[in-house]
């Protein structure tokens, strides 16, 4: 049996497998980006009041970002172009930001 015979295995599927895995490589660095931004901002003191805006403002840009990465890797594993373990690192960089929103350092 060729490569061509086989459902599964034909160039169109590797390419659009290939392009959906780098998509969402690139989603991921965005929201790792924010993320890292929001986890690094520390108070100065009393008197920095912007920083926990700051903080939630990162990490809801970075929620923002992975939502989209959830929704199109949602996209690629249903079509099966990529297999589950993609979730993996959409679902721990959301849940950090989840986390990082909710305890926002306070001046």
């Amino acid at each position: 049996m060729t490569e061509q015979q086989v459902p599964g295995l034909t160039r169109r599927h590797w390419a659009a497998a290939a392009a959906g895995a780098v998509v969402l490589l690139v989603l991921h660095a965005v929201a790792g980006f924010f993320l890292l931004n929001a986890l690094l901002t520390e108070s100065e003191g009393p008197w920095d009041r912007s920083v926990t805006q700051t903080v939630r403002l990162m990490a809801g840009l970075g929620l923002a970002v992975e939502l989209l990465a959830v929704a199109v890797t949602a996209v690629c594993v249903n079509t099966g172009r990529l297999s589950r373990w993609w979730y993996a690192p959409a679902t721990a960089l959301v849940l950090t930001a989840l986390i990082r929103m909710a305890f926002a350092p306070r001046p």
